[in-house]
């Protein structure tokens, strides 16, 4: 008996489960580990918090996914890999043998001092959205006066976005700041860059923000910004754990994998979605390139456990981004050239339904 852990209930991993369910592969005892019985599909997530969707809409079934493709769920996150011995170590302190690893985990958001204690975190999901219920109310009732978003990159563009669109009506008022320049080498940041100007969010770009603290944030050069609420939604840092677990990483921290989504270091473990870097073919950390790879991922885990030649992932070099803007209403970009309109929130909303509604799985269980 061979055993599949996945550890990470990510983009890529949904495909796997699914892969299995539809398939089940026999002498493969099957695993998932995930903090969380359910995955949030990212590109709702804007949504839920603009009001357009409920939570549920863009919430996936971990358990009864896994359920149906014969594996056993484990409430618990990875602290560690020990590739020599195959062993996954959780948060409680549990040892997980494996054959077969594969890492689905997603970033974690980086963050200076004191955000942890007084900034709400754009992930993970759940304790997010959960977060932003608290501030809402709180911004309704007139305590929160000024929220400041920290992240340039369109997952702070869209939570901005999308909370100035779910206090409508309130006396919030917004700030956005970025290390970088908004958007930058992003096809849509021209058009972002005017819509943000058009609806009054002063742009902070090129302010370093060093830490977080009750009454706002403490910026480069010994200056201070007044605010009620910070929320980080800054870009894609790699989990500690990675790098002291002896895996290969790319220069971030994150894992190093080929094209095939095997470990440069360790060919029995595999990872995907923004926890993996292919080297050689480097793409933005992006759920886009996370569902792309899924398919691949699980036809490699088929392949690897029979002892068969590997497919190799091939990212395009460019793909379809949309960003919604709070109201329906969203950005396409492709390459340099990019769209806009309602209509352009109604194909990301017609793309993102499809994709979670994929993975739902009917009363039976079918």
């Amino acid at each position: 008996m061979k055993h599949l852990l996945l550890v990470g209930g990510g983009h890529s991993h949904l495909a796997v489960l699914k892969s299995f369910g539809d398939a089940p592969v026999e002498g493969v005892r099957l695993a998932l580990l995930s903090p969380s019985r359910h995955a949030f599909y990212s590109g709702m997530v804007p949504g839920v918090v603009a009001g357009h969707y409920g939570p549920g809409e863009c919430r996936i079934d971990l358990v009864a996914l896994a359920a149906r493709a014969g594996a056993r769920f484990l409430p618990d996150s990875a602290a560690g890999v020990d590739p020599a011995r195959r062993e996954v170590t959780t948060a409680r302190g549990e040892r997980l043998r494996y054959d077969v690893l594969s890492l689905d985990t997603g970033s974690s958001a980086g963050e200076p001092a004191g955000a942890a204690e007084h900034a709400l975190r754009a992930r993970p999901v759940e304790a997010f959205l959960a977060g932003w219920e608290r501030l809402r109310e709180a911004a309704r009732r007139g305590e929160v006066r000024r929220i400041a978003v920290i992240g340039g990159g369109a997952a702070g563009v869209e939570v901005l976005l999308a909370m100035r669109h779910g206090l409508a009506g309130s006396a919030a008022q917004f700030a956005l700041f970025s290390e970088l320049p908004v958007l930058a080498g992003h096809g849509a940041r021209r058009r972002i860059a005017r819509i943000l100007g058009k609806r009054g969010v002063p742009v902070h770009a090129g302010r370093k923000v060093l830490a977080a603290g009750e009454n706002g944030l403490e910026l480069g050069g010994g200056e201070r910004f007044e605010a009620q609420a910070a929320v980080w939604a800054t870009g894609a840092y790699a989990p500690a754990w990675i790098a002291q677990s002896g895996l290969a990483t790319d220069a971030r921290g994150f894992v190093a994998v080929s094209e095939t989504l095997q470990s440069r270091s360790f060919p029995e473990i595999f990872a995907a979605g923004d926890v993996a870097t292919v080297i050689g073919a480097p793409r933005p950390k992006s759920g886009v390139f996370a569902v792309r790879q899924g398919p691949v991922l699980a036809r490699n885990l088929r392949r690897v456990l029979a002892g068969e030649a590997l497919e190799r992932f091939r990212p395009p070099s460019r793909s379809l981004a949309l960003i919604s803007c709070g109201d329906p209403y969203a950005v396409a970009s492709w390459g340099r050239f990019s769209l806009e309109g309602a209509w352009v929130w109604r194909l990301k909303d017609s793309i993102d339904r499809r994709f979670v509604e994929r993975y739902r799985l009917g009363p039976a269980g079918a």
